[in-house]
């Protein structure tokens, strides 16, 4: 069996019983990136050096120690956005084509005490702008299951990586739909955890309010085993809550009796592929085969969720991204004559239109005479969406329905309607938008592409949408499929 077609629990203890080495499985790694990243373009930076040189060492500790990281010897590839000190962020803008940042993200930190391996940089939609990974400032990521369709985006490169079997697990970042959007598209297990379940320090802020870093994965287990590693309260990010970590995998009992499921009437509603529908139907039968009920609710609040995300994540992005100015790091025109010019050129040679067409959206929603029109009315209705939320979860446990209308469409078929592209979140952004977890598992194909099943839980309950997504996974085969590059 193919090494990374193996769960963590099976690869580590195969470590321990010395039947193989980490140095094998970064090998593995970097030996598959070679054979496929020619097609896929998932990574942008590698860091083979470094992690042989750790892999060794790691080595050495396998008979001489008792106590090992939760994700001991595990290859990781990191999305752009994810700083690592000393490996090249560039978070796939070319204003950061030269950007060698001197310290590590906390999520990073997490990881190397968890003795995780990072393996190298993810591409990406430059500052996590996009829903196809086709906005990257460098290359155009492709899906393995057929090059010729998108990934998703923004965190393309990292569910790429995963389901072409370069790297067993990644790390994305989830504003509107980004970890998993691109889950449901490569047919891998992506989950967004509640905001401020998991450090944004070190994460290169697209809308501050509504990013999140989540991982992605083969299967639920190795998801859990993940978010565990990187999860808890952080100094150093004022929005990271101070809420308990439970042991996530202690929740993986494949017992879902009892258990009520909420499926909103808006998520299988207009503009939903038919394929899609029966996709999730055919899950709930299967939920309701192992004991759970589920019964049709409303979100009535979400046909507005896409306009609300779209006026405050430009909002939130036109402040964050005014930082890059050409004046303390990043790209510096050449041209410039003074120091307005400076501005305007560094930042219109520097940055990709979309992210131009974001900060002109955003520095209009806050401009004076728009602002209370705009971003103000948008937020009194994410407050709307996120009461919606509330009032379902009083009564059920978790929210079901299709991650995407649709699945993964054509390279470029989509590039010049900005506003058909952004309808790919539809599904996705009310979850960022409360705040709540959700999480991303296989569910079917249609056309030979994969679908995503989306399970949504209560504020910080990671536990039971692992829980209902881990049942559902041991009694369906969807997981096991892999793309044959």
């Amino acid at each position: 069996m193919p090494l990374f077609d193996q769960k963590l629990s099976e690869l580590k203890a195969s470590l321990h019983k010395k039947e193989i080495t980490v140095s094998d499985l970064v090998d593995e790694s970097y030996k598959r990136i070679g054979a496929v990243d020619g097609k896929v373009n998932a990574f942008l930076a590698l860091d083979e050096e470094k992690a042989r040189a750790y892999a060794k060492e790691l080595d050495e500790a396998i008979g001489t120690r008792d106590e090992f990281g939760l994700l001991f010897g595990m290859p990781i590839g990191l999305k752009d956005n994810i700083v690592t000190k000393n490996l090249r962020t560039t978070a796939a803008s070319k204003i950061l084509e030269n950007f060698d940042p001197i310290y590590d993200a906390t999520v990073v930190q997490h990881l190397q005490k968890a003795e995780a391996v990072t393996i190298g940089k993810l591409n990406m939609d430059e500052f996590a702008m996009g829903s196809s990974t086709e906005n990257s400032g460098y290359k155009v990521t492709k899906n393995p299951w057929n090059l010729e369709t998108v990934p998703g985006g923004s965190s393309g490169g990292s569910a790429a990586a995963v389901a072409a079997r370069e790297v067993p697990f990644a790390l994305g970042s989830d504003t509107g739909g980004s970890v998993r959007q691109p889950a449901a598209y490569t047919g891998v297990v992506g989950l967004k955890p509640t905001y401020g379940r998991v450090s944004r320090f070190g994460l290169i802020a697209f809308a501050s309010s509504l990013d999140q870093i989540g991982p992605l994965t083969t299967s639920v287990e190795d998801n859990a085993f993940l978010l565990q590693a990187i999860s808890g309260v952080d100094p150093m990010d004022s929005t990271s809550a101070n809420v308990e970590v439970p042991d996530f995998l202690s929740a993986l009992t494949g017992d879902v009796k009892g258990l009520k499921i909420a499926v909103p009437k808006e998520y299988l509603g207009e503009g939903v592929n038919e394929e899609v529908k029966q996709s999730v139907l055919d899950a709930l039968k299967v939920l309701e085969g192992q004991g759970a009920t589920w019964e049709e609710v409303s979100l009535p609040h979400s046909k507005y969720a896409l306009a609300t995300y779209y006026l405050l994540s430009s909002s939130e992005a036109s402040a964050n991204l005014a930082r890059f100015d050409g004046v303390r790091y990043g790209y510096r025109s050449d041209n410039a004559k003074n120091l307005i010019e400076l501005y305007k050129q560094s930042r219109s040679e520097g940055f990709g239109d979309e992210v131009k067409r974001r900060i002109m959206l955003g520095t209009f929603a806050l401009s004076s005479g728009y602002y209370d029109a705009y971003y103000k009315k948008a937020q009194q209705v994410r407050t709307l969406i996120k009461k919606d939320f509330e009032d379902v979860f009083e009564k059920y446990d978790v929210i079901v329905g299709p991650t995407t209308p649709t699945p993964a469409f054509k390279v470029g078929e989509k590039t010049d309607d900005p506003l058909t592209m952004y309808a790919n979140d539809i599904l996705t952004i009310p979850v960022n938008l409360a705040g709540v977890p959700g999480i991303s598992v296989p569910c079917g194909f249609s056309n030979g592409l994969p679908l995503g099943l989306q399970i949504i839980g209560k504020h910080f309950d990671e536990s039971t949408v692992y829980r209902v997504a881990h049942a559902f996974e041991q009694a369906t085969d969807h997981h096991k499929a892999k793309p044959e590059l």
